[in-house]
């Protein structure tokens, strides 16, 4: 059974805004909406960025790095220390003067160690001051050039760069769950918003209505009064009819206006912007199968992923926390040629020159260390650490189990109200139509003299309550259905999943 009815939720446009352009947004348009720039949206967005961001930068790790320092110029003014064998220090006023830098290329491996390749080259001034001034005293001045190749590489451990890399990863999907979550939330928020304004709007039409009728009523009234056959105190109670009617109508458009201004801000509008909510309302009826209900809530159900990821964060957690008392070890390479310049003076090229020159004389550098390390007592330390990250891990688990447990109840609850909506939807349609008959039997009977003014009013009020409710109907079975989309991320009308992103 497929039903539409077109409505069209005109939102009350002071007047004077009544030049202002009006923009017209349908349910889908409010969705996107929402979804492109409400506050929620924005926010988790930059979150999930945030985290992409990381693991981008964990996984540049394992790329090359070439890294420049200058210093140009370094300069000191100060008191050292002189040193001579079997003398006590005599204090001298020096002056340096340094200019150079150090250029390094690290090349990072899949075993977590690294190749560095690097230079240092720099030229210097230095003088001892003699007599109170610099200018009198001696002066050196000279270059220095390095160039190294070193290695680095940790054993018997884990590689904590493809854990980090590993840790950012898991980080970074969580955000996109956490992030697909909100936009369903969102989608059901604009869903809860969209029909509370177009539940007002209704409640507008149907006080406008009542209050025409009302008008109608006591214009039959005085008409009857006039006539003389009306008891005294009719008028009256037509007219306060009326006027009942009428606070009523300003108090429905109050609450229109609340709304509009709460749907503007959930999907992220200008509260000043003037908008009119086009709907149209169907009502759809298909079958649920709450296993199939089940079973996809279990499967798509962002919650229990971003439970997995929890629970393999943990598992790292406790990785690193035993390594507390794991023996450890590193290999540590390097080669490298060093000169330093001979010549007394010359400018910074010749210098240079110079200590290439002493390189090549020089012999090469060169050493190798390999370390261990082992905790021999440490009074329960690593101990402790290992079962508490231990013990959280076994809270992951029950977590991740309970919210199981919880979502099938959720899902069962949603589908037995998705039941019962469309059986109140129903009922409340055949009332609806039932009481607008009745209704105009009624004025019938009040235009024949067979009904009092008091009696009519009674009918109006039977009648306005019945229109609310099948419309409240309508809005908890779309609720329910929705509600039911978002816990489960399936289609039952089309019978398909949710796309995730």
């Amino acid at each position: 059974m497929r039903k539409k009815i077109h409505i069209l939720l005109v939102l009350m446009v002071p007047l004077w805004v009544a030049g202002q352009q009006v923009r017209k947004i349908n349910y889908r348009q409010a969705i996107a909406i929402a979804l492109g720039g409400s506050y929620p949206t924005r926010y988790y967005n930059e979150e999930k960025e945030a985290m992409r961001f990381s693991y981008l930068y964990n996984k540049a790790q394992f790329k090359p790095r070439l890294d420049l320092n200058l210093f140009a110029p370094s300069w000191d003014e100060g008191v050292n220390a002189v040193y001579s064998a079997d003398t006590l220090p005599v204090y001298n006023s020096t002056s340096s003067l340094r200019a150079g830098g150090n250029l390094g290329f690290t090349v990072m491996l899949p075993t977590g160690g690294n190749f560095s390749l690097s230079s240092n080259m720099y030229w210097e001034k230095f003088m001892l001051a003699s007599g109170g001034s610099f200018s009198d005293g001696l002066r050196s001045i000279q270059a220095y050039s390095r160039f190294s190749l070193s290695f680095s590489q940790p054993v018997f451990t884990a590689n904590a760069l493809r854990e980090n890399l590993r840790a950012a990863q898991l980080e970074y999907d969580k955000s996109v769950c956490y992030f697909n979550r909100v936009q369903m939330d969102i989608i059901y928020n604009v869903t809860n918003a969209f029909y509370q304004v177009y539940k007002a709007s209704f409640e507008l039409q149907i006080n406008s209505e009542r209050l025409a009728n009302s008008k109608e009523a006591l214009r039959v009234t005085r008409l009857k009064q006039e006539a003389g056959d009306l008891p005294e105190g009719e008028i009256l109670i037509a007219e306060i009819s009326v006027a009942q009617d009428e606070a009523r109508l300003l108090e429905s458009q109050g609450k229109l206006d609340a709304l509009n201004d709460e749907f503007k801000l959930l999907v992220g509008l200008n509260l000043d912007e003037e908008i009119e909510l086009e709907a149209e309302m169907q009502f759809e009826s298909f079958v649920v199968d709450e296993k199939q209900a089940v079973e996809q809530a279990r499967g798509n159900r962002e919650e229990l992923q971003e439970a997995a990821y929890d629970i393999e964060l943990q598992e790292i957690a406790l990785a690193r926390a035993r390594r507390e008392r794991e023996l450890k070890g590193s290999i540590n390479a390097y080669y490298d040629f060093t000169g330093l310049s001979t010549r007394a003076d010359g400018n910074p090229w010749q210098l240079f020159n110079s200590s290439f020159g002493n390189m090549a004389d020089r012999p090469a550098n060169r050493g190798i260390t390999f370390t261990l390390s082992y905790p021999i007592a440490d009074w329960g330390r690593g101990r402790n650490l290992e079962s508490k990250a231990r013990h959280i891990l076994n809270e992951r688990h029950l977590d991740r189990e309970n919210q199981t447990r919880i979502i099938e109840k959720e899902v069962r609850e949603i589908v037995r109200k998705v039941r019962e909506a469309e059986t109140r939807y129903r009922i409340n349609t055949k009332n609806r139509d039932a009481a607008q008959k009745s209704f105009k039997i009624s004025q019938m009977r009040f235009e024949n003299g067979e009904l009092t003014s008091q009696e009519l009013s009674i009918e109006q009020n039977r009648l306005s309550d019945v229109q609310l409710a099948y419309i409240d109907s309508y809005i908890v079975y779309r609720l329910a259905v929705a509600n039911l989309e978002r816990k489960t991320l399936y289609d039952f009308k089309n019978n398909r999943p949710y796309v995730k992103e």
